[in-house]
């Protein structure tokens, strides 16, 4: 998977994951690497949504596995068969409750952006 290094900044004011007791919260990651959009349509970007999923994910000691629950939003709901092409490969086997939302647009012209939910409990 592409990028999984460091977590992509924010693109707006806003906490890019949030622990709620046992939950972590993860905004919306779009397909940025180096600030900007990759090339290669919704499924390149989508590939390195989830890779900037996983190291926001990544810098509280959770993973992919921990995903419990996404939201996919595309900004042209035909592209919903792609995007379930690049989602099965990014989330290789693990399956979290999903939906996903055609929406009339999304920052920076971004073509798919997903946010997830984490269960992760606190050591006792």
């Amino acid at each position: 998977m592409p990028g999984g290094t460091a977590p992509t900044p924010p693109v707006g004011p806003y906490s890019p994951v949030v622990r709620a007791g046992d939950w972590l919260v993860c905004s919306g990651q779009l397909g940025l690497a180096s600030g900007a959009l990759v090339a290669g349509g919704v499924g390149a970007q989508l590939t390195q949504a989830v890779a900037n999923l996983e190291a926001l994910l990544a810098g509280e000691g959770a993973g992919l596995a921990q995903v419990t629950k996404t939201t996919v939003f595309l900004a042209d709901i035909a592209d919903f068969a792609q995007m379930n092409e690049a989602y099965v490969a990014a989330f290789a086997g693990h399956r979290p409750a999903r939906s996903a939302v055609g929406v009339s647009g999304l920052p920076m012209g971004a073509l798919v952006e997903i946010e997830a939910w984490a269960f992760v409990p606190t050591a006792p």
